[in-house]
């Protein structure tokens, strides 16, 4: 069973899963609210599974998770602590989980490493989220030692690629410029504003390379401790913003508003754990990427490039 399976990554990931012989019972948000625990049970009961992987989140850039701080709390602590406690009661033999890498603390040092996970509080712009994705770290560990359920943490770090979520509202930084950018060249604006300074780091990690490691993780690693995923690449939010400028052909002034959060000053995050513990390196260039997401957005109707959940 993949939560989410309809969802960004999702959706990649069944078909790895389908094309490596499994069979995928993906339960959709419009059937069961994964936050309500009769639901969940009702998920169990459809699917039978002998694997979970839980990706439904959700989720949102540094605006959506200022405006929602306690929803992205809630349902994020509700779906898993409901799906990882039926999924002991039902012997599942394997939980996925994938978690987030806001849950870092604001100031790790770069490349994050696991080990560093607990060393402070996360970027409080998203730490309600960030920390109700490591509680179930926590639950899952728990479990682990007292019921001896095999359930599994993946730390990915942002994500992008065809399928993001595009709504100005709630979407992330990467699909946000794209956005931005094309709709001001295509209406012939002289400039765009972006938030902060734009001396922030990132990392992105393309959409199908992600599906490919949590595909391996699922398949060969079984052990209690948190894996980064990742490209190994930073980059700051103003290079980045130059780049997406030059990709759509918006030619027009970049502009900052330096009153707006940066969020965590840096990231990028060590992956040799999954490198070394389920043979994942990260394969398609930044640039590759964001071309091919930028095609992606593109060939949508225009009334249609709003909201895809990037986990759900």
């Amino acid at each position: 069973m993949v939560t989410g399976g309809a969802g960004f990554v999702g959706r990649p990931l069944c078909e790895r899963l389908q094309a490596r012989g499994a069979s995928v019972f993906a339960p959709r948000r419009a059937d069961f609210d994964l936050t309500d625990q009769r639901d969940v049970a009702r998920a169990f009961d459809a699917a039978a599974p002998d694997t979970v992987i839980h990706l439904a989140a959700e989720v949102g850039g540094i605006g959506a998770n200022q405006d929602s701080p306690g929803r992205f709390f809630y349902a994020n602590m509700a779906m898993g602590l409901h799906l990882i406690e039926e999924a002991r009661r039902r012997d599942v033999a394997k939980f996925v989980q994938a978690g987030t890498v806001c849950a870092y603390p604001k100031l790790t040092p770069v490349p994050f490493s696991e080990e560093h996970l607990w060393d402070g509080f996360p970027e409080p712009t998203n730490a309600p989220y960030g920390v109700a994705k490591k509680a179930l770290l926590v639950m899952l560990q728990a479990y682990r030692d007292q019921y001896g359920l095999n359930g599994i943490y993946l730390l990915p770090v942002n994500l992008y690629g065809p399928g993001d979520n595009f709504d100005p509202r709630s979407s992330h930084v990467i699909p946000a410029l794209i956005r931005r950018c094309e709709e001001a060249r295509l209406a012939g604006a002289e400039s765009i504003t972006c938030w902060g300074t734009g001396r922030a780091s990132r990392e992105f990690l393309y959409v199908e390379d992600c599906a490919e490691a949590i595909a391996r993780a699922t398949q060969r690693y079984d052990g209690p401790e948190p894996v980064n995923v990742g490209s190994g690449q930073e980059i700051t939010i103003r290079e980045l913003t130059e780049r997406i400028a030059g990709l759509t052909g918006f030619t027009g002034a970049l502009l900052w508003d330096e009153d707006q959060p940066d969020g965590q000053p840096r990231r990028r995050v060590d992956t040799s754990r999954a490198r070394d513990w389920f043979d994942f390196e990260a394969s398609t260039p930044l640039e590759d990427g964001l071309r091919r997401t930028i095609d992606w957005f593109r060939a949508q109707p225009r009334d249609a490039r709003g909201h895809t959940a990037a986990l759900r």
